[in-house]
């Protein structure tokens, strides 16, 4: 039986490489003739991807092996404040020699061996122009989209309103909402508002025109992988089936099932945060958690608190304290702890009612029976492991695509609406009024959400089993691919 190699290449990030790895091991278990060469970005130094790098030791030699590029020097680092999507296209774009390099370099020892060939590359989002190597070297070239269905038909909105308006978007005006007529996006059964599109849109600084070139490399692909399944994005993914696109393969949702390891959440901690979860009613706590770059500055702690303070439910709430030091009325603040933050008394007075902490283990959180609600930044990953445990999201979005995905699940009727708007580095501040409603609703046993949450996750669970909508897609992109060899 001859075998096949992929080669992947995944954009540094945990929330890039984690699914990615996850689909890597989907593939090999799917079919014993699937090899893969996992070609690693690094960027810099970052607790986080660096611990989940290491622990892919861990993966089966014999079927998956790491290589680690040579490091460039990166793009000049006040562009990734001004214009992340800019810094990470220049950045892909500088290792573009090193990823052919080493692809020529595997298929030169494969040239000697009769029983494996090599079927292609497999690039994440942002290694779109990528595709290009693979060309030159005569292999195939996949998409890895690890956001949603819904996100791909952005990438199609893009390319061709950019065909008519090469410039960036314009904020919406607040005073004149009535103004936006929304924007007709392939996925979408709805107008959607300027207001939830992702910032990068909006970025005259660059994010905007690197953006539309990484979308245009979309249609020379061969096929489109996505992180999702038919039953959660029927329409979405009805719209592209159409002769006009790549093929599309569903093949989520692929989630790490083991929380992912990080150097500041040790084995005592972890089991403080579970053991305080086994000590509460079931579905009786809600978790607060906004990814691995949300933190809140302190006039937004407060009003957080003193939400959770008027619900009255139990909480959980992964704090995160600001990176670099923020501006107050006394001049540049470094906060180190949370209580610095916190209004006072308020420990005191919650007791046992709730539990802070800096950094949760969130799958095993999420998966916890004593968990019923989920405060979210509404990252893609996150959103899918609450539908995996079945439990109801309050949407809160801060950065990158998720206002995007925030509206996205509203349209279908899966989240509690705190905001859908809402940025990070803005003035704004989400009153405490508003996180008491948004926590009641959550937290209701009896509501519709709930319910259909508890549903998705059923149908999620079939879809990656045997027979199941997303098994037969990973099937269909195997043979499709053999076939394009």
């Amino acid at each position: 039986m001859k075998k096949v190699e992929l080669i992947f290449v995944p954009t540094p990030g945990a929330g890039h490489l984690a699914p990615t790895v996850e689909f890597v091991k989907r593939l090999i278990h799917h079919d014993d003739r699937i090899l893969v060469t996992i070609l690693s970005i690094e960027l810099h130094s970052s607790g986080f991807a660096d611990a989940y790098t290491e622990s892919l030791a861990t993966l089966q030699p014999d079927r998956i092996q790491l290589i680690q590029l040579s490091r460039v020097d990166p793009p000049p680092l006040h562009l990734w404040t001004l214009a992340p999507e800019a810094f990470t296209y220049a950045l892909i774009q500088s290792y573009i020699p090193h990823v052919r390099n080493a692809v020529t370099n595997i298929l030169s020892m494969k040239s000697t061996s009769d029983s494996t060939r090599v079927a292609g590359l497999v690039l994440d989002l942002f290694c779109s122009p990528m595709v290009d190597v693979a060309t030159e070297l005569g292999l195939s070239s996949y998409i890895y989209l690890t956001s949603n269905a819904s996100f791909f038909g952005l990438v199609l909105y893009l390319q061709a309103l950019h065909r008519q308006n090469s410039s960036e978007f314009e904020y919406p005006n607040p005073e004149n909402p009535n103004k936006d007529l929304g924007h007709l996006i392939p996925g979408f059964a709805n107008p959607v508002p300027s207001c939830v599109l992702p910032s990068f849109m909006f970025n005259k600084h660059g994010s905007y025109t690197s953006f539309v070139k990484i979308a245009e490399r979309f249609k020379d692909a061969k096929g489109i992988v996505i992180n999702t399944f038919e039953e959660l994005e029927t329409y979405a993914l009805s719209c592209f089936v159409n002769g006009q696109n790549p093929p599309i393969y569903p093949v989520g949702p692929v989630i790490h099932l083991d929380s992912l390891p990080h150097p500041e959440l040790d084995q005592l901690q972890r089991d403080r945060i579970m053991k305080w979860l086994d000590n509460q009613p079931e579905s009786s706590v809600v978790f607060l958690c906004f990814g691995s770059h949300g933190c809140h500055g302190p006039p937004q702690v407060k009003e957080i608190a003193l939400g959770l303070e008027q619900s009255g439910q139990r909480f959980l709430w992964s704090l995160h304290m600001p990176e670099t030091p923020l501006n107050d009325a006394a001049g540049a603040v470094h906060y180190k702890n949370p209580e610095e933050m916190l209004p006072e008394g308020f420990l005191e007075r919650i007791q046992e009612r709730g539990m802070i902490c800096r950094w949760a283990p969130q799958v095993d959180v999420l998966g916890h029976k004593a968990v019923g609600g989920f405060v979210s930044h509404c990252g893609w990953n996150s959103i899918l492991e609450s539908l995996w445990h079945g439990v109801p999201i309050v949407t809160w979005p801060i950065y990158a695509e998720q206002q995007l995905n925030a509206y996205m699940m509203k349209e279908v009727g899966l989240v509690v609406e705190l905001r859908l708007d809402y940025r990070g580095g803005t003035s704004d501040i989400v009153k405490a009024e508003e996180i008491e409603e948004g926590v009641r609703q959550v937290m209701d046993a009896g509501s519709e959400v709930r319910k259909k949450v508890k549903e998705m996750a059923e149908m999620a669970r079939k879809a990656v089993m045997n027979g199941g909508s997303s098994f037969n897609s990973i099937g269909r992109f195997i043979e499709d691919m053999i076939a394009n060899t």
